[in-house]
């Protein structure tokens, strides 16, 4: 047996790692979310680092949830060990197909997430992103089918305590939002919501919504004040109906959401944000779409995060959130903001300071990695090297 003093002696940072491989278990509940701060990792480009090095970028970040958007095996397998809790999607392209029986379920399933378990800490699924308020309306009918058979398909495999089934939604299920107790969801969206909501109310499951200052403030710059986007200085609002005083608009848009589900019933559901962020870069008429705005909000919201509070409507639930996004993504469609939503530039270096230390320092040309290691130490390797290291490591 490996005495304390073995295990954390710098010198013994490969038993560390074994030790850290052999403790991963999955966690009693659904608790899908560690602390209260995590990143979508998208990967729509052709310049990104391997996943592997990805992982040690996270571990140096402290970042511990993250979300994909596929079950991809390559990154799957590279946060084997890593103890970071990764949120699954199912593909919106697949509803259709799992919707229709659960032997379709059990197969993806056994296929995408069983063989990594427990190694790789799968805390959640997605069902579909955005898919409520979307422009298939074929796929607002499959969603809560799809969603069933997914959870059953776990249930089976004895995973369903372990594994989190969620849908993420955008703000265009809200028919307005403003003032926060003032939200409702779309009439056209209640034949599918309700029965979306009762399933996710009997299984635990949280509220996931994709809430974007950004968009609400490049929408409409002449009557949103970019202060109180950016979680400035600024008057606020004030919501006459239930007396609170918003001085950021994160806050009022999760509020937003608390105030649309109670009025269907779901008061104890927990709302939590599944991508936030700012662009840092953006056409002519993207207002707001600045690396000073980016920086300014994204360093603000870490700080907000942190502080592990709730907000003026539901105080005593911590608010939760996933930023957009890890990387800038140069292959993504639609408008230049949509490409520049990154913390981190391709070659892994940050995108602007609000804490994180990168791959490679901002002003590096050659392709060396540098992390923070145990205790004092320094650790710097090429990426080639690292990424070598870690799949002996794990």
């Amino acid at each position: 047996m490996l005495s304390p003093q073995m295990i954390f002696s710098s010198s013994t940072s490969f038993f560390l790692s074994l030790l850290l491989i052999s403790s991963v278990t999955f966690s009693h509940g659904n608790k899908a979310f560690t602390g209260t701060y995590g990143v979508n990792y998208g990967r729509i480009a052709d310049n990104l680092p391997s996943p592997h090095s990805v992982v040690t970028l996270l571990k140096a970040a402290k970042i511990r949830n993250i979300r994909i958007y596929d079950v991809d095996h390559q990154v799957l397998s590279a946060f084997k060990g890593s103890g970071i809790a990764i949120n699954v999607c199912l593909p919106n392209e697949l509803l259709k197909d799992i919707s229709v029986g659960e032997d379709r379920a059990m197969n993806w399933v056994k296929e995408n997430i069983q063989p990594f378990l427990p190694g790789t800490k799968i805390s959640g699924i997605a069902i579909g992103n955005e898919i409520l308020g979307g422009g298939d309306v074929e796929l607002w009918e499959v969603l809560v089918p799809a969603a069933k058979n997914i959870y059953s398909a776990l249930q089976r495999l004895d995973l369903a305590n372990h594994i989190e089934v969620s849908s993420p939604h955008s703000e265009a299920v809200f028919e307005n939002s403003f003032p926060p107790s003032a939200c409702t969801f779309r009439e056209d969206m209640l034949p599918y919501m309700k029965p979306l909501l009762q399933f996710f109310s009997q299984i635990g499951t949280p509220f996931y919504i994709n809430a974007y200052p950004f968009l609400a403030y490049k929408n409409d710059p002449q009557h949103i004040d970019i202060n109180y986007a950016l979680f400035k200085k600024n008057p606020g609002i004030y919501d006459a109906k239930t007396k609170l005083h918003y001085d950021n608009m994160f806050d009022a848009q999760i509020d937003a959401a608390y105030a649309a589900l109670e009025k269907l019933g779901y008061d104890k559901m927990e709302v939590i944000v599944s991508e936030t962020g700012w662009a840092s870069h953006g056409d002519e008429n993207e207002a707001g779409a600045t690396v000073k705005n980016a920086r300014t909000y994204n360093k603000n919201l870490r700080k907000r995060l942190l502080k592990k509070k709730g907000t003026p409507y539901r105080p005593k639930t911590v608010a939760k959130a996933y930023v957009f996004a890890l990387f800038n993504e140069n292959l993504k469609p639609g408008p230049t903001s949509e490409r520049n939503f990154g913390l981190f530039k391709p070659d892994g270096s940050i995108a602007y300071d609000i804490g994180f230390t990168g791959l490679v320092p901002s002003s590096a040309t050659s392709s060396f990695l540098s992390f923070k290691g145990i205790g004092s130490l320094y650790v710097t390797v090429s990426i080639s090297c690292a990424a070598l290291l870690l799949v002996v490591a794990l």
